[in-house]
């Protein structure tokens, strides 16, 4: 069986060269037994790439920064780590935040939160109940968020389909390496070619979801797990045109929401004739057409520390 290493520290390249040398001479001595090892790492790498699924949904008042509904959809997701027990923080993973408005044109924003399934089955009502509240405080903490203490379950959250829950949540689908079961036998360099590939896999998926530092909340309830292939998020804004004293079209004004930025040195702003682009690094993308043709030359912005807001003017051509 060939096999290369290269880079990494002498005592991993050593302990790399005895797994293998094991898996040869299990491989000879012992095919039914290494076959059985193969095919166990390869269902356990499988598990990793299964899809979040969608466990139940809260909704709950947003009193800042922006009043609406804030729905919450708990998610189970095999990648996210189990707790380690009872009494040790719970691991979660957060998806971007999505705006959006219902029939009533009222403002809504979705937030996804993905458990790993040991950490929610079997769960009793009481349970339940404190998984839920631990996702509202979970939204509170990273994204600056102020709730009302009541909430309420519900069937479902608007834009809320798999394809919606795994784009937040940053996940992709990988072709499919499983073995065929109406394949004929497989050589142990063929299995071990299948378990390589998908152990690629699972290196990539994991690497995307990495831990940061634990968010304390109370006795250190939650472990926050990040997607780093998460993109920025577009914040909510507001675009005013402004009439004149004749009722004709004087002047844009743009008022942007960033509840996480502190200072207008973390804005990158670039402002053209017909669109203005607003970037913070990791946090915030917005790219947008102004409905009429502005003079760039009379472009002025503001951040307004306490409310945490950017405005920006411009006179019309």
């Amino acid at each position: 069986m060939e096999r290369c290493c290269t880079g990494g520290e002498p005592g991993l390249l050593q302990q790399v060269s005895h797994f293998w040398s094991m898996l040869d001479d299990l491989c000879e001595k012992q095919p039914e037994v290494y076959r059985s090892f193969i095919e166990k790492q390869m269902k356990n790498g499988e598990e990793l790439r299964k899809a979040p699924e969608l466990h139940s949904s809260v909704r709950a008042d947003m009193l800042e920064p922006n009043k609406g509904f804030l729905y919450v959809n708990i998610c189970t997701w095999k990648r996210v780590p189990a707790a380690e027990s009872r009494d040790k923080p719970l691991p979660m993973c957060g998806g971007t935040l999505e705006t959006g408005t219902d029939g009533k044109q009222d403002l809504f924003t979705i937030l996804d939160v993905a458990l790993n399934p040991a950490s929610i089955q079997g769960c009793n009502k009481s349970e339940l109940k404190q998984v839920y509240m631990l996702a509202l405080s979970f939204a509170q903490q990273q994204h600056g968020m102020t709730l009302s203490q009541h909430y309420t379950v519900v069937k479902g959250s608007p834009k809320s389909c798999s394809n919606d829950l795994n784009r937040r949540l940053g996940f992709q689908m990988w072709p499919n390496t499983s073995m065929k079961s109406n394949a004929g036998p497989q050589t142990p360099t063929e299995l071990l070619q299948q378990f390589s590939s998908l152990g690629s896999e699972q290196e990539y998926s994991e690497a995307q979801i990495a831990q940061r530092p634990v968010e304390h909340m109370k006795k250190n309830l939650i472990q926050v797990i990040s997607s780093t292939c998460a993109e920025p998020q577009q914040p909510q804004y507001q675009l005013e045109v402004k009439p004149d004293i004749n009722g004709a079209p004087c002047s844009l004004c743009l008022t942007v929401e960033l509840p996480k930025v502190c200072s207008m040195s973390e804005c990158q702003l670039s402002v053209s004739k017909s669109d203005i682009l607003l970037e913070v690094e990791e946090v915030y993308h917005l790219l947008l057409e102004f409905p009429k043709t502005i003079n760039e030359d009379t472009a002025s912005a503001i951040f307004k520390k306490k409310e945490r807001k950017l405005i920006v003017t411009a006179d019309i051509l």
